[in-house]
């Protein structure tokens, strides 16, 4: 009884408490143009848009040769290469993550209430968890 009880409060935990993803807006994707539409960007957020796009695509190119190589080199490995593989695609995938976050925390950083409270909403709507960015307080 016991066991069944700690079963079941384990598995309830596991289905409420799962961690919400973050609302990341895409940029340097294919969206950049749903982006600017979206939340109408200023001439001046749009050229921030694309430098940021670009940077990210800089940032985030050793990754992807370095994930592409360690994929091609682990295609018939043991299970142990395969488990040592895998921290390094997580971490690989983390710095990914990360580089996203910061280009997205610097182009929120330059919306207006109204774009930032659009956005906001959207994430709701998603079940994401918006990105907080330091913004202007004179508007």
């Amino acid at each position: 009884m016991k066991k069944q009880l700690l079963f079941f409060i384990l598995l309830c935990y596991g289905v409420f408490c799962v961690a919400q993803e973050h609302c990341y807006l895409g940029i340097g994707g294919k969206d950049n143009e749903t982006i600017i539409n979206y939340f109408e960007l200023s001439p001046d957020q749009q050229q921030k848009l694309k430098n940021w796009s670009a940077e990210l695509a800089f940032r985030n190119e050793p990754f992807l040769v370095r994930l592409d190589k360690l994929l091609k080199k682990h295609k018939e490995s043991s299970v142990e290469e395969l488990m040592q593989m895998s921290y390094t695609y997580k971490a690989y995938l983390d710095s990914l993550d990360a580089n996203m976050m910061r280009v997205d925390q610097k182009l929120l950083g330059t919306f207006t209430n109204e774009q930032y409270n659009r956005y906001v909403s959207l994430c709701n709507y998603a079940q994401r968890l918006p990105i907080y960015a330091r913004r202007p307080l004179n508007e």
